[in-house]
């Protein structure tokens, strides 16, 4: 079957622009999807109705069995959710996870400091973005309900202490991705005696928007400061609606499973402690094979570097899952309880699983039409070189919103960063490097088919795009302040002078928004 490419033409964005603005005016995330799906099988086959059915069908395949094989990646992920859902479940029909609450209501004393636990979770668990949202706000969903949080907030809580956090941290599945690339790079343009840790480690205070967005979700936190959709989801909590109900409840809220009274708190911190250090293990395991298999030394940064994510995220998902049915065993929970807990925990997963397929396809879609380099080429006209950290950011951004993916991003992005500093100023490559890097982050945080975005959204049971807009305004902040950081940056090639210059903006915004919100409070 002849497909076509639109690499060069602006006809690429059409899909996932169509998805993304459908998904915003209608809510209704899965039609969206699909509508940006056949819209660019259509356009990939030429407008043949045999060639886009035909082509459907490869991709729908491809999703499962995928060149001769299954497609693993796919399905230990989909497994992971799965069981998942399962754990979370079981511990919540164990009363668990109401005994959890219980005692943070004698430990935690207010909303801000449950938010900030919240938030504490997300920075220490950092091995992975995925098992992040979804392990932390499976913790953190009891204590934030206690406090009358808003599933949005928390959802916010869970996407801006994921992908900031595992994009500067070395030992995670994307630190070690993002060094395997760099690495690379650097030694295809002459800087082979670089230490790729050490150059990594460096570039963590050159990503603007990670950095800052951390330290907004901060004072968002300990500041109270609601801002445009999120204020009104956080009124609505306080009134005991901690999801907007007026559009029915979130697909997969597990409101009517029953729970046992003699809860404890073990039964939820040992099934999650025993799935993170599983989890650890087939990680730093699978990539010690694969190092041995290419007859290198076993480190830990290299082993990150060759570790099968959705296969460790799966096995030790299952290893939790036992340690769990184990505990609900000797608890003496009824059977039945147990049984409704598997069967809803895996239900509930279903909503996040259809869209994570759908994001899945259209992604192939948008790859097919290599929307990415479309995006790309617009970098390499005549712009002035004190301008492209700022472009490269912006165009990053662009990218990772269009395709829903940061890695993807950063796959094409980096070498056409690299090349662009090698060509005019070297000792400018890091920085532009790290504005690719803060770019992508930001379309992530901003994008409606990313994974990450529909994950955090499932972690805290909240409507999709609820989380979406709610955090598109702090996203958008954090992004204006990186962009002056970067443009300064790029005119005095001074590292210092772009960082401060964004710290005085993040000081003054707080400042600005911290007055505004207080404003809206009425004396009693």
């Amino acid at each position: 079957m002849t497909t076509l490419s639109y690499a060069d033409s602006a006809l690429s964005l059409l899909p996932p622009v169509v998805a993304i603005l459908l998904a915003i005016v209608t809510r209704r995330v899965l039609l969206s999807l699909g509508v940006g799906i056949l819209l660019g099988a259509v356009l990939i086959s030429d407008f043949s109705v045999g060639g886009s059915g035909k082509y459907l069908a490869q991709q729908v395949t491809g999703l499962f069995w995928d060149d001769g094989s299954l497609n693993s990646w796919n399905l230990y992920l989909l497994g992971f959710l799965i069981l998942l859902g399962m754990i979370t479940a079981l511990i919540t029909v164990s009363g668990a996870a109401k005994a959890f609450a219980d005692w943070a209501r004698t430990k935690i004393r207010n909303k801000r400091d449950a938010k900030l636990l919240t938030m504490f979770l997300g920075c220490v668990v950092f091995i992975d973005d995925y098992f992040n949202s979804l392990v932390v706000g499976s913790v953190a969903r009891p204590l934030t309900d206690r406090y009358y949080i808003s599933r949005s907030k928390l959802a916010y809580l869970l996407d801006s202490t994921a992908a900031p956090i595992c994009v500067i941290s070395p030992v995670s599945s994307w630190g070690a991705y993002i060094i395997a690339l760099i690495g690379g790079i650097l030694t295809a343009h002459g800087f082979a005696d670089s230490g790729h840790l050490s150059v990594f480690v460096q570039m963590i205070p050159m990503n603007f928007y990670a950095v800052f967005a951390l330290l907004l979700l901060l004072c968002v936190a300990f500041m109270g400061l609601d801002i445009g959709p999120m204020r009104q989801h956080e009124l609505n909590a306080q009134k005991g609606n901690l999801y907007d109900e007026s559009k029915g409840l979130p697909p997969g809220a597990n409101s009517d499973l029953p729970e046992a009274d003699n809860g404890k708190i073990l039964g939820l911190f040992l099934p999650i402690t025993v799935l993170v250090v599983a989890t650890f293990y087939f990680m730093v395991s699978s990539g010690s094979d694969a190092l041995s298999a290419k007859g290198l030394e076993f480190s830990i940064l290299g082993a990150f570097e060759n570790t099968e994510v959705a296969s460790s995220l799966f096995f030790g998902a299952l290893i939790g899952l036992a340690s769990t049915l184990i505990l609900v065993i000797s608890q003496g929970l009824d059977r039945s309880y147990m049984f409704k807990g598997l069967v809803t925990g895996a239900r509930s997963m279903l909503p996040a699983i259809y869209i994570l397929l759908f994001a899945w396809t259209i992604a192939g879609v948008i790859g097919q039409m290599e929307t990415g380099k479309y995006m790309a080429s617009l970098a390499t006209g005549n712009i002035p070189f004190a301008l492209l950290p700022a472009v490269l950011f912006i165009l990053a951004g662009f990218t990772a919103f269009s395709t829903g993916t940061s890695w993807g991003t950063f796959g094409i992005m980096l070498p056409i960063a690299a090349d662009m500093a090698m060509g005019t100023h070297t000792n400018m490559m890091l920085p532009m490097l790290a504005s690719v890097l803060a770019g992508a982050v930001f379309g992530d945080h901003c994008s409606p088919i990313s994974d990450t975005t529909i994950l955090s959204s499932t972690g805290a049971n909240c409507h999709h795009m609820d989380h979406v807009m709610t955090q598109l305004p702090y996203a958008l902040i954090v992004a204006v302040i990186s962009l002056v950081g970067y443009t300064v940056l790029g005119f005095t090639e001074s590292i210092l002078a772009g960082f401060i210059t964004c710290s005085v903006l993040f000081v003054l915004t707080v400042i600005g928004l911290k007055i505004k919100v207080n404003r809206r409070v009425v004396p009693s």
